[in-house]
């Protein structure tokens, strides 16, 4: 699998902290376009939640609020909060299509546990 890593690092952190596949770029992008909105970016994130006990947020977001950490894709910005990015360090977002579904897909070396649902996991 092909990985793109970002151009920039915010807040200390290292510049590969989250990485995307060049199909996640490219789908992320073309989510935002679609937004009918003025979105500047792509937030990824956690919250507590789900049956596993935590659960993965993927937005699109017209905001870059001051602690985010912002990751640079070419022309693509990431956003990730400082509480999230603690359990998002070294993943990395693809985008997957199969037969009977598609989309982003969360490859976290931090997930200890999933669960069936596939909608949350454990750290």
């Amino acid at each position: 699998m092909k990985i793109q890593s970002p151009t920039t690092e915010n807040s200390g952190q290292v510049a590969d902290a989250i990485t995307l596949t060049p199909k996640a770029v490219e789908m992320a992008k073309k989510a935002i376009a679609d937004h009918k909105t003025t979105a500047v970016a792509l937030r990824l994130g956690v919250r507590g939640g789900g049956c596993s006990g935590m659960s993965y947020v993927i937005e699109i977001t017209d905001k870059i609020r001051a602690l985010d950490n912002v990751f640079t894709f070419g022309d693509l910005n990431v956003v990730v909060d400082p509480k999230s990015l603690v359990y998002l360090q070294g993943t990395i977002l693809d985008y997957e299509v199969k037969l009977m579904n598609h989309g982003f897909k969360f490859l976290n070396p931090n997930e200890k546990k999933g669960c069936g649902c596939g909608q949350s996991f454990q750290v």
